[in-house]
């Protein structure tokens, strides 16, 4: 899953993309990069973001969804990054077929739109969810909290559904890595697991860097990251180097 933020204020590419035509253009290449789904998102989840207006939203995602779906769309699913319902919803009738949903509560607009659904988990929301970040058992709580997200999508008629731990969301550089160190516990409940490692602030203080660590610093433990989920079985990883963790991946064998 290729991200495109098509945002001025996302942490790592924000305001690369907010042009329609190169958002396009950078979607495209992604596919043409090894991207089996390019997720496009108009709201930032950073830590400390703060809510955009749906119209706007809609402003930013609907024309590159539209477009994305009549350029790639034979290669590639398009996905809409959002937690609101008619942003969703407009978005699965421009095309997408996948709503990527970092609130874990759009299963029923999943299941009037027969499309795919991701189940992230988070605490909060991204003004305030490092203030959440407080567990007993990060793993067994993560884990817990999403099968029961996807029984109940399952429930509702969803019948395509991935559950995502949310790395960096409500968690500390410990909760990720304790989450990481045990994906294949995620893994083992059968629901496709999703991951998002990609640039995250916890990858910069890996091999003693700090999480000050400057986004552009972080590619090798993203890439390594990304390696490790798919070989702890998950199903789909959001990366932003396409191309670079395609070849990752055939290296080592994974498919």
């Amino acid at each position: 899953m290729g991200v495109l933020n098509v945002t001025p204020d996302s942490f790592y590419d924000g305001g690369r993309w907010e042009d329609g035509a190169a958002a396009v253009d950078q979607g495209c290449a992604m596919v043409r990069a090894g991207a089996g789904v390019i997720d496009v998102g108009g709201e930032s989840t950073r830590p400390g973001a703060l809510p955009v207006d749906e119209k706007e939203e809609m402003r930013r995602v609907l024309p590159v969804v539209r477009e994305l779906v009549h350029q790639v769309g034979s290669r590639a699913r398009i996905s809409v990054d959002t937690t609101k319902r008619a942003v969703a919803e407009a978005a699965l009738d421009a095309g997408a077929t996948i709503l990527n949903d970092v609130s874990a509560s759009l299963w029923p607009t999943a299941a009037e739109g027969h499309a795919g659904w991701v189940a992230m988990h988070m605490r909060g929301r991204p003004s305030d969810m490092m203030s959440l970040a407080n567990y007993g058992d990060v793993v067994t709580e993560v884990r817990e909290f999403l099968v029961d997200r996807a029984e109940r999508a399952a429930q509702a008629g969803v019948a395509e559904i991935w559950v995502d731990p949310g790395l960096g969301f409500a968690k500390t550089t410990a909760h990720n890595l304790a989450i990481l160190a045990h994906l294949d516990d995620l893994v083992a409940t059968g629901w496709p697991v999703a991951v998002g490692v990609s640039r995250k602030r916890f990858t910069g203080a890996v091999g003693g860097g700090s999480e000050a660590a400057p986004a552009p610093d972080r590619r090798e433990a993203s890439l390594a990251g990304a390696v490790w989920a798919m070989q702890c079985g998950a199903a789909m990883v959001r990366v932003h180097d396409v191309k670079a963790t395609a070849d990752a991946a055939k290296l080592v064998g994974v498919r």
